[in-house]
């Protein structure tokens, strides 16, 4: 079964019922920066989308001479605590305003980045979650609206009802599934990731919950896989590196990024193309790499975690990125159209060799994805076609959704009738976790 899950938006009366929470899902990528605000009814546990404000990361000033650069995105742009902690702020005040919502109508901020796998030290790290932070502060929200509540009764008064916090702990799962060794610098993207397509799942008929894999194709690669035990599945496999970078960089003759192609794709591009460039692209299991596809690895951590990490790459590090460029100038003689259906093509077939690797590593179950390198233009049908006979679903904005889900988890607002965590035709978990 194939399906496709995309947002569905209210208006700014919707907050105003009792049983809908509130969440701002602020994120910093390589390629862009977004401000997503959900409301979640939770009675039936379905999220809807109030606002999306996008912009390209490239859009946040330069730093000034006397700020401190402390790191770069994929693309080596340079970043400053004050730059983004001003994007921040702006972004999210736009975003409040278009959905006509203000900052006491937020239940819960949730910051997340995918910059940090352009990184090279945790103080790096440190510092982008910190100018994320400072943003949202200067944005006007609240430090208790960025962290979990301790008790129920912390809670604003109309949710309580809603939460089990006197009767389930947040130990750190999220959607029914726990890490317990984080093994890769973005690995809360991962987690985000995996637990918003367990969202979008719902708005399908595809029953997303584990055994399952989850992928994001955004700028760099993002994902887990997971096993099949209750009350919490275990990750098993991770997945990192390269992914919507290689896109942008077959895009280069006519574009900035592969986002900004706007015309339909040609489908007719020669098998050998797709092949040229598909001979460059390293997908493999990692084991002793500090980094892979710019992304840091913890090897002594997936040493000792028994996860199966994949990866994605070009040359080491994406140092041949520059290789598709000119493939796609050279054949292609910047054709849009072709460009266009050249990065469709690929797409598909990275899937497929993904997935095809992630079986020989027994890494399966549903099939879920996300992310602009694996969800736009005709990549989700040329997808359908090479993973056919699969529970394959596509869902759109799987980080906001998934800091949507952090957000209940954190507070126990879960929905029994309508379970992300447990197994496939499982009933809820929620009775197997009291007991523990």
């Amino acid at each position: 079964m194939i399906e496709i899950a995309k947002s569905r938006f209210v208006d700014a009366s919707f907050v105003l019922k009792d049983n809908v929470y509130v969440v701002a899902s602020v994120e910093l990528g390589n390629t862009t920066i977004k401000s997503i605000l959900t409301a979640t009814d939770l009675t039936e546990g379905r999220t809807y989308f109030l606002d999306k404000t996008v912009e390209l990361t490239n859009s946040l000033r330069p730093p000034k001479e006397n700020e401190y650069v402390f790191g770069r995105t994929v693309r080596g742009q340079p970043l400053s605590s004050e730059a983004v902690s001003e994007a921040v702020k702006n972004i999210l005040i736009r975003s409040m305003t278009k959905a006509m919502i203000s900052v006491n109508d937020l239940n819960f901020v949730v910051r997340s980045t995918g910059v940090v796998a352009g990184f090279e030290t945790p103080e790096e790290v440190g510092e982008i979650i910190k100018a994320l932070a400072d943003g949202c502060l200067k944005a006007g929200i609240p430090p208790r609206k960025m962290t979990g509540a301790m008790r129920k009764v912390d809670l604003p008064e109309s949710l309580q009802r809603y939460s089990f916090m006197d009767d389930i702990i947040f130990d750190g799962a999220v959607a029914g599934v726990k890490c317990t060794m984080p093994i890769v610098a973005n690995e809360m993207e991962s987690e985000l990731v995996l637990a918003g397509i367990k969202e979008g799942a719902k708005w399908t008929n595809v029953d997303f919950r584990s055994p399952c894999i989850g992928l994001d194709f955004g700028t760099t690669l993002a994902g887990r896989a997971t096993n099949a035990e209750v009350p919490y599945a275990k990750v098993v496999g991770s997945y990192c590196g390269l992914a919507g970078a290689i896109f942008d960089a077959l895009a280069q003759p006519v574009a900035d990024t592969a986002l900004q192609l706007s015309c339909p794709s040609e489908q007719d591009i020669p098998e050998s193309y797709v092949e040229d460039v598909m001979r460059l692209i390293k997908i493999k299991q990692v084991t002793s790499e500090n980094r892979f596809g710019t992304v840091p690895v913890n090897t002594k951590g997936l040493k000792e975690s028994g996860i199966t990490l994949i990866g994605v790459d070009v040359g080491t590090n994406g140092d041949q990125l520059n290789k598709l460029s000119k493939i796609s100038s050279e054949l292609l003689e910047e054709d849009q159209k072709k460009i266009q259906g050249l990065i469709d093509r690929v797409s598909s077939e990275l899937v497929r060799r993904l997935i095809e690797i992630s079986g020989d590593y027994e890494l399966k179950g549903a099939i879920g994805i996300t992310g602009r390198g694996a969800i736009t233009g005709a990549k989700p049908m040329m997808i359908r076609e090479k993973l056919d006979n699969q529970d394959l679903v596509f869902v759109d904005d799987g980080l906001a959704r998934g800091a949507a889900v952090l957000a209940r988890c954190l507070h126990s607002l879960g929905t029994p009738k309508s379970p992300i965590g447990g197994i496939k035709g499982g009933k809820c978990v929620m009775n197997l976790r009291r007991c523990r």
